[in-house]
């Protein structure tokens, strides 16, 4: 029997294939305009590899997760991204996770939440900040990350996306280097997880979500934490990874 995890974010779907609580296969594709579209084509994906109905069980978390017609069940974000991070990294820590809508952190004591904070009202300190910040400077976010590292010191104040936009529209009209806008970009993304975390501090921190391979927003994240921020690339998946360990065996 397969253990089929599928996290559908506002950015980014992601999926989980288990076998005996063994990841065999993951996918990960843009959720695009339509949920139930992308839920469809992740079916049809996995049915062209044997993995169907018939011999899989599967777990729907995320933004999207209504949108999975064929789940056997629902699970909120909290509960996988903490179960999938204890998968993943086996220690009780606070685990960030940067979403495109909203920004976790969640408290973890020998897997089990303990506590977590969740910032969904605004969008500021969240991967769609980031897009809409790189899409205005015309960079990608590798791109913005490599400019951030040579930028010196700039303030972006503004708490909400779109007054931030219009801030850095004013930095482009003067002239300043995209160097020290991108820097600012990523403090102002850094500084606002940090005030979330403030209600979670822990000694040690584990990053998922789509920002877990930027080694730089990582970096940012230590100094202004004063605590290591580990991470890796599977870290992405931790929602799916944690879907699918809802699935008994």
């Amino acid at each position: 029997m397969y253990q089929v995890g599928i996290d559908i974010g506002s950015s980014s779907s992601k999926v989980v294939v288990m076998e005996n609580n063994k990841i065999i296969k993951t996918i990960l594709m843009p959720t695009g305009f339509c949920s139930i579209a992308t839920s469809e084509s992740i079916y049809n994906n996995l049915s062209k590899e044997g993995i169907t109905k018939e011999n899989s069980k599967y777990v729907a978390t995320g933004y999207g997760r209504i949108s999975v017609p064929y789940a056997d069940d629902t699970v909120t974000e909290i509960s996988c991204h903490g179960r999938g991070a204890h998968y993943l990294f086996n220690d009780n820590c606070t685990v960030i996770d940067v979403g495109g809508q909203d920004t976790k952190a969640i408290m973890l004591n020998n897997g089990r939440v303990v506590k977590f904070v969740m910032n969904d009202k605004c969008s500021a300190g969240t991967g769609k900040f980031l897009e809409v910040m790189t899409n205005r400077l015309g960079v990608t976010q590798d791109e913005l990350s490599n400019l951030a590292k040579k930028g010196q010191s700039i303030t972006i104040s503004s708490m909400c996306t779109v007054f931030a936009e219009s801030e850095v529209i004013s930095l482009i009209g003067r002239g300043t280097p995209r160097e020290d806008i991108a820097y600012g970009v990523i403090e102002s993304v850094v500084m606002k997880v940090v005030q979330l975390v403030s209600q979670v501090t822990n000694d040690k921190y584990y990053l998922t979500g789509g920002l877990c391979d930027n080694q730089y927003f990582i970096w940012r994240l230590e100094k202004a934490l004063e605590r290591p921020v580990l991470s890796r690339p599977m870290a992405r998946y931790a929602g799916a990874i944690g879907a699918a360990l809802y699935i008994s065996i």
